[in-house]
């Protein structure tokens, strides 16, 4: 069993039997859980007891998911799974776009759920990460981005990135030459998980954007017909 002890996760789905059984195979995982049933309520959980990671249903009586993690991501980049009961692939993509880390889509085993928090968990743990050159500093012209603290820096002003567009970036300054095929980021970004490839397009769309409304150039540069490459010419 993974060391989970201490790690809050807050579920909000307004299906009762559902948040029963997530809850019960979140507390044998180790976790701690606090629950939420609608829109409103998540966000009072959220800004109260601080969770480690969310669950959370996109189809909710009132406010619905999308809305939480549009206001979550306002202030904070906490790692957000959402659950769907539509197997379309606009609202898988449309939750990552806005900030989702992972979706997973109803029906599911209670055991893949927890097996995709303590994936994302491990994917958004900061640590000691060292580059070829022993840094923890990775610099391409204004680019920076810090591997201890996870923080992304454009002329010295920060870029809210989610961790796992973090990695993504990373990934691209640590081979920056490298043409990458969106097969081997979803390897490097989900290991382990059964991802579609759109799945790296729209998180690299959402790192566009933010650099974009800071005035920054596009740091990701498109190889049609390949994958991704780190935009050298532009940093």
């Amino acid at each position: 069993m993974a060391n989970n002890m201490g790690s809050l996760i807050l579920l909000v789905d307004d299906d009762a039997h559902i948040t029963e059984v997530v809850e019960f195979a979140l507390k044998a995982a180790g976790f701690s859980v606090t629950t939420a049933s609608d829109g409103e309520h998540a966000l009072e959980k959220f800004k109260t007891q601080n969770p480690e990671l969310i669950i959370l249903d996109i189809s909710l009586p009132g406010q619905d998911g999308l809305w939480v993690c549009r206001q979550i991501r306002l202030t904070s980049q906490v790692p957000i799974i959402f659950l769907s009961a539509k197997d379309e692939e606009v609202d898988r993509v449309l939750g990552l776009t806005i900030g989702g880390d992972d979706y997973v889509t109803k029906p599911f085993s209670p055991r893949e759920l927890v097996a995709r928090v303590e994936a994302v968990l491990r994917r958004n743990k900061p640590g000691p990460e060292k580059n070829g050159r022993g840094t923890q500093i990775l610099t391409h012209g204004q680019l920076t981005l810090d591997l201890e603290s996870y923080e992304t820096l454009w002329q010295s002003i920060k870029v809210d990135l989610t961790a796992t567009e973090f990695k993504i970036l990373k990934t691209l300054c640590q081979r920056p030459k490298k043409v990458f095929l969106r097969e081997e980021l979803l390897t490097l970004v989900y290991p382990g998980t059964a991802v579609s490839d759109r799945t790296i397009d729209s998180h690299i769309l959402h790192i566009r954007k933010k650099f974009q409304k800071m005035g920054a150039p596009d740091p990701i540069q498109t190889q049609h017909g390949l994958g991704y490459s780190l935009q050298l010419s532009k940093l």
